[in-house]
């Protein structure tokens, strides 16, 4: 597992991703037919994660994606709020936010058809699903639900391996696994729209690895690797939420180096 950041080992090294977030969210209310103006201050400049609500046990990870909140404002310049949104997918203000998380301990009915136009309406216009399996499960359970729930959505887009050198695991951290609570899966999947991952999927139970239960303790011991793996897991996660923020910028930026040596 690679833990190096970006930058120095204090101090990582990123764009301020304040702008790029802004633009996503006003392109996203307009994909969405929200009418939209632009604010300097507010919850409109910060990063509020959106929730899946679905006829399953859709919220058992609250609390991880509030110490993802907390870690992205503690390791980067992202302003936050820390809860987390509810949504139901065909509700209008899911265009209001550019990172959604869908998850479960177990299987989930279908979504309505309502729902699915509006999913693939809102990855086509840029928005981003992390799906996370908190059950760990490979062919039943919520690995089953999403993968059939996911064909209706984008059925010219099956999920796929995503590889090692995507951006996603460079955005912020440099890494080279995938890990969450588990390690069931060495990569993520993903389905790809024009070559950005407008949704990615985990396996591994990432927010697993960062939830906390009501008296504040780690809820779940990560399994192989423990804590070493915890951070790997929170990583992950904040390379993922500064993806969904800023897509490919920090592809370009990787080649910053070799242009300014050709210029001299």
């Amino acid at each position: 597992m690679n833990l190096v950041p970006r930058g120095n080992n204090n101090a990582p090294t990123v764009v301020p991703p304040r702008l790029p977030m802004l633009s996503r969210r006003a392109f996203l209310a307009a994909a969405g037919a929200l009418p939209f103006s632009a604010r300097a201050f507010g919850d409109a400049s910060r990063f509020i994660p959106a929730i899946v609500k679905h006829g399953g046990r859709w919220d058992v990870r609250a609390s991880g994606l509030r110490r993802l909140a907390w870690e992205l404002q503690r390791r980067t310049s992202v302003e936050v709020q820390l809860e987390a949104h509810p949504l139901a997918l065909d509700s209008p203000r899911l265009f209001e936010h550019p990172f959604l998380y869908l998850s479960s301990d177990g299987d989930f009915p279908p979504f309505s058809q309502a729902e699915v136009e509006s999913l693939r309406r809102y990855l086509t216009f840029g928005g981003f699903l992390f799906a996370d399996a908190n059950d760990g499960s490979d062919g039943a359970g919520f690995d089953a639900s999403f993968r059939r729930e996911i064909a209706r959505v984008l059925p010219q887009s099956p999920p796929a391996s995503l590889p090692v050198n995507h951006v996603i695991f460079k955005s912020f951290f440099l890494l080279d696994s995938a890990p969450g609570r588990f390690l069931n899966k060495p990569n993520l999947d993903a389905c790809l729209i024009n070559k950005r991952a407008a949704v990615v999927y985990s396996q591994n139970d990432v927010m697993g690895a960062l939830n906390r239960d009501v008296s504040g303790t780690w809820e779940f011991e990560p399994s192989p690797g423990g804590q070493r793996q915890r951070e790997v897991a929170t990583r992950l996660a904040i390379n993922l939420a500064m993806y969904a923020l800023c897509l490919d910028y920090k592809d370009d930026a990787v080649h910053l180096p070799v242009i300014m040596n050709r210029r001299r």
